[in-house]
């Protein structure tokens, strides 16, 4: 979205710089050179503008997608018939459903400042959007797999020590391109989904939980969402509205 504005502010000076005509003299081979220049000027303040929003940053609303499964982490009132009782997290194969948004948080009394670049390694909640309750994980057992069942749960936002998750990833920081993992601090459980379908009343929704082991299961990747700048208007990706 950013770069095609660029290209739309550069397209003058490039036909203004190739138009030259070679006879024109010294004054106008001068105006070419002084146009080439603001070319190169101006496509390097949109390089560096552009590189700023590759990152998810606190704050953030976004959709996340399990990369082996291509599911979105999703949830919604509906509680566990077992386990905890807790409302359920699942795993749904529409990008359009806005009961998919999550917000990117800092761990509670510790909070990130908003549009910062989330680090690797840090520690952060993600809460959902409708029903304001946090990515939760617990030594229930979940109901398909039984592994450890991952729920939503707080009010408003606050929840307790059981919501935080330290994010997984190769460089310094996270990437909004780049699969990642979520590691719970309280129990190490990786949010993974493995494929269980549930039947009624959520039928053909994933079962997400919490696994022990590192693997292609448990990558996710930040998709459709509004990206928070420190200090700017935030950027929407996929142009969304909800």
């Amino acid at each position: 979205m950013f770069e095609s504005a660029c290209l739309r502010a550069l397209h003058p000076l490039a036909l203004g710089y190739v138009h030259i005509d070679t006879n024109m003299g010294l004054i106008h081979a001068l105006r070419g050179f002084i146009k080439s220049f603001l070319v190169v000027l101006l496509w390097s303040k949109c390089q560096g503008r552009e590189s700023e929003f590759n990152y998810v940053t606190c704050g953030s609303l976004v959709k996340l997608l399990n990369t082996r499964h291509n599911v979105r982490l999703h949830s919604h009132d509906v509680k566990y018939g077992s386990g905890s009782g807790q409302q359920s997290v699942t795993g749904v194969e529409s990008a359009d459903d806005a009961n998919s948004y999550w917000r990117i948080r800092g761990k509670p009394n510790r909070t990130c400042q908003r549009g910062v670049p989330i680090q690797c390694g840090q520690a952060i909640r993600i809460t959902h959007m409708t029903t304001g309750r946090n990515l939760h994980t617990h030594h229930f057992s979940s109901p398909l797999s039984n592994n450890q069942e991952v729920s939503a749960f707080g009010e408003n936002g606050e929840g307790d020590d059981l919501d935080v998750w330290r994010v997984q990833c190769d460089g310094s920081t996270w990437e909004r391109d780049e699969a990642v993992r979520f590691k719970h601090v309280g129990t190490d459980a990786f949010l993974t989904v493995t494929g269980e379908q549930y039947g009624h009343p959520i039928r053909g929704q994933r079962e997400v939980h919490g696994m022990g082991t590192a693997n292609q299961n448990n990558y996710w990747k930040a998709m459709e969402g509004v990206f928070i700048q420190p200090s700017q208007e935030p950027l929407r990706h996929n142009h969304e509205e909800f």
